[in-house]
C-alpha cells in the first residue's frame, strides 16, 4: 500500500488516511465533470481512472479495519472515524453517479451531433 503500514497507524491516523484518499478521489471526480463540460472527454475519463487508485488505497485501509474487528479487536468509536467512513461511502456513491452521468452526457452529445448533421434523432 505504497509503503503505508496500516497496522502501525493510530486510530486518528487511520481516519485521516481515509479522508485523504477519499478526498483526493472526490476532487478528481469533480474535476472529471468539469473537464467533460470543457470538451476534454479523454481527460475526464483519465481522471475517473485515477479515482480508482485513490479509492483502492482507502478501501485497503477500510478492509484492514474490518479484518481487525472480525478477529476480535474492537475499533474505538470516534467522531473522526465516523466522519472518515461517511466521507468514503459518499465518495463511492458519487463516483458511480458521475460515471453514469458521463455516459448519459455522451449519449446526448451523440444525439445532438446526429441532429446537427441532419440525421433523424432517436
Amino acid at each position: 500500500m505504497d509503503g503505508l503500514k496500516v497496522e502501525h497507524l493510530t486510530q486518528e491516523e487511520i481516519g485521516f488516511q481515509l479522508i485523504l484518499h477519499s478526498g483526493n478521489a472526490r476532487s478528481k471526480i469533480i474535476q472529471s465533470l468539469r473537464e467533460y463540460r470543457a470538451g476534454n472527454v479523454s481527460e475526464a475519463e483519465n481522471l475517473l481512472t485515477q479515482v480508482e487508485g485513490d479509492l483502492s488505497m482507502a478501501h485497503q485501509i477500510h478492509f484492514h479495519m474490518i479484518q481487525k474487528e472480525a478477529n476480535g479487536e474492537k475499533t474505538e468509536f470516534s467522531l473522526l472515524l465516523m466522519h472518515a467512513e461517511d466521507h468514503l461511502m459518499s465518495i463511492l456513491t458519487m463516483k458511480e453517479l458521475v460515471k453514469e452521468l458521463l455516459e448519459v452526457f455522451k449519449s446526448v452529445d451523440l444525439i445532438e451531433r446526429k441532429d446537427r448533421n441532419g440525421n433523424e434523432s432517436v
